[in-house]
C-alpha cells in the first residue's frame, strides 16, 4: 500500500509544536484502541484532558490481545483500521514495512515537546522503519519474582530476597509444593507462553541469547542456553504440571492461593494489586543464575527483559494533525509522569521511573525498578515475523515433551536444539 500523503498543518508547512488550541481539526472524534482494561482508566483521564484543549472526544476502545490483531489485520486489509493504537514488538516491522502507519518524522521534527533522545533507545529504534519513525514509545516494562507471604508462611518457607538464586527459587518450590500436596498447593507455576516474563530471562542469565542483537541469528542452542533451561527443567519438576497450568493460567493459580510463586511484568502489577488477597502478595527482584559460582550477583547474571508499546496511527486516518497531537500528549514528558503516577504503567520516557514505584500504597513494587538499576536489561526477542518462531516453539513437540516430562535432562537439551533450528528457518524465510 502507498502512504498516505498528510494534510491540514503539516501539508501547509506550519509548526506543529503549538499548544492543541491553537488549530481546528476536521475531526470531532478519535477511535483508540488498546487491549489492556487495566489501563483503561488512566488513559482515558490523560485524553480526556486533551480532549478539553482540543475539544477533539477521544473513545478508547479494549479489545482482547487476540482480537485486537485481528481487528487490526481486517483493517489493514480493506477495512477500517482504528485512528490511534499500540503497537507491539511482535508484529510493528510488518506494519512499518507495508506502510500501514503513519510516519511521524516531520511532526516529530516540529514538535518542541518530543526528543526521541529522552526514551528508552530500543524502543525508539523498535518502531523506526528505513529511517522513518512509526510511533512514539508510550512505556516500558520489566519483570520481577512475585509471591505469597501467607503461603510462604503457612508451610515454613522463607520469603524471597532479592539475594536470590534460581536454585533458591527451586528449592523453595520444591518445599512448599511437597508441603502443600495435601491442599493441591504448588511451589511455583509458569507456562511455555511465560517467555518475556519467564524463562527468556534464564536463558539470558547463563549467557545465551534468544535473539541475537543484529536479529538475524539465535544462540538458544549453545551450551549456556541449555544451562539455563536446565535449571528452568529443575524448577519444572517441582512447579504446577502443565496440564494444571494449561487448564487454569499462572496468574489464576497465583491469585487461587494454589501457587507460590510466578514471574510476571509491570504491566500486570494493578491486577494483583486489586486482588481480594493483596495484602499477602509481595515483589522480589528476578533470581540472577550464579554463573561465576563466587554467591555474588556479578553482571551479566541478573537479567530482566523489557519492552515497550508505541502510539501509532493509522496511515489512513482521516485527520493525522489530530491523531498526531493525542500521541504527543500522550508521550509527551508531563504526560508521561502522569501515566506513571496513575499507575498505569512504567513510562517510554527514561527516568521518571520512580513516580510509577510510588504509585501503589501498601505494596513494594520497586522490585521493577531495580531491575534497571541494579541488574541488566535486555529487550524482549524481536525478529521481522517474531510470531511465527515464537509460536512453533511453543507449539513444537520436543518444547512441549521437556515441559509436560521434565524429568529427563536430555529432552530438555533437545528441546533447545529444535527451537534453534525454527528460528534459525523462520529468520531465513523472512
Amino acid at each position: 500500500m502507498k502512504k498516505r500523503v498528510l494534510f491540514g498543518a503539516l501539508a501547509a508547512g506550519m509548526l506543529l509544536a503549538l499548544p492543541v488550541t491553537a488549530q481546528a481539526y476536521d475531526v470531532s472524534e478519535l477511535q483508540v484502541n488498546i487491549w489492556d482494561n487495566n489501563q483503561l482508566a488512566g488513559l482515558q483521564e490523560i485524553a480526556d484532558a486533551w480532549t478539553e484543549q482540543s475539544g477533539v472526544k477521544v473513545t478508547i476502545n479494549v479489545v482482547d490481545w487476540d482480537n485486537y490483531w485481528t481487528l487490526l489485520e481486517a483493517g489493514a486489509s480493506g477495512g477500517q483500521m482504528p485512528d490511534v493504537f499500540w503497537m507491539h514488538s511482535n508484529t510493528a516491522q510488518m506494519y512499518m514495512e507495508n506502510d500501514l502507519l503513519l510516519n511521524l518524522d516531520d511532526y516529530i521534527a516540529a514538535d518542541d515537546s518530543i526528543d526521541l533522545a529522552n526514551y528508552y533507545d530500543g524502543i525508539v529504534e523498535l518502531y523506526n522503519s528505513n529511517g522513518v519513525q512509526y510511533a512514539l514509545p508510550k512505556d516500558h516494562d520489566t519483570i520481577a519474582l512475585l509471591y505469597n507471604k501467607a503461603i510462604f508462611d503457612k508451610y515454613g518457607v522463607e520469603y524471597p530476597t532479592d539475594d536470590w538464586t534460581w536454585e533458591n527459587v527451586r528449592d523453595a518450590a520444591a518445599a512448599i509444593t511437597e508441603a502443600g500436596a495435601a491442599d493441591g498447593v504448588y511451589g511455583y507455576a509458569i507456562n511455555t507462553s511465560n517467555n518475556q516474563d519467564g524463562w527468556y530471562n534464564i536463558i539470558y542469565d547463563y549467557g545465551a541469547q534468544v535473539i541475537t542483537d543484529d536479529h538475524k541469528g539465535t544462540t538458544i542452542g549453545s551450551d549456556e542456553a541449555k544451562a539455563g533451561m536446565e535449571m528452568m527443567r529443575q524448577i519444572l519438576e517441582v512447579a504446577a504440571p502443565q496440564t494444571t497450568v494449561a487448564e487454569t493460567g499462572t496468574d489464576s493459580l497465583f491469585l487461587s492461593g494454589l501457587t507460590g510463586m510466578i514471574t510476571q511484568g509491570s504491566w500486570m502489577i494493578n491486577t494483583f494489586y486489586k486482588g481480594e488477597n493483596s495484602a499477602d502478595y509481595a515483589w522480589a527482584m528476578l533470581p540472577y543464575a550464579d554463573v561465576n559460582g563466587n554467591g555474588a550477583c556479578d553482571e551479566g547474571e541478573r537479567y530482566s527483559a523489557y519492552n515497550g508499546l508505541g502510539w501509532a496511527a493509522s496511515y489512513q486516518v482521516a485527520d493525522p494533525d489530530a491523531a498526531y497531537s493525542l500521541i504527543s500528549w500522550f508521550c509527551n514528558e508531563e504526560n508521561q509522569i502522569k501515566q506513571a503516577e496513575l499507575g498505569v504503567t512504567m513510562g517510554g520516557m527514561k527516568g521518571i521511573s520512580e513516580s510509577f514505584a510510588n504509585a501503589f500504597p501498601g505494596m513494594d513494587v520497586s522490585a521493577f525498578t531495580r531491575a534497571e538499576e541494579e541488574g541488566d536489561l535486555f529487550f524482549r526477542p524481536y525478529t521481522r515475523n517474531t510470531t511465527v518462531w515464537e509460536d512453533a516453539i511453543q507449539q513444537s513437540g520436543a518444547f512441549l515433551d521437556a515441559w509436560q516430562n521434565p524429568s529427563d535432562p536430555a529432552v530438555m537439551a533437545g528441546a533447545c536444539d529444535a527451537a534453534q533450528a525454527i528460528i534459525e528457518e523462520a529468520i531465513a524465510n523472512e
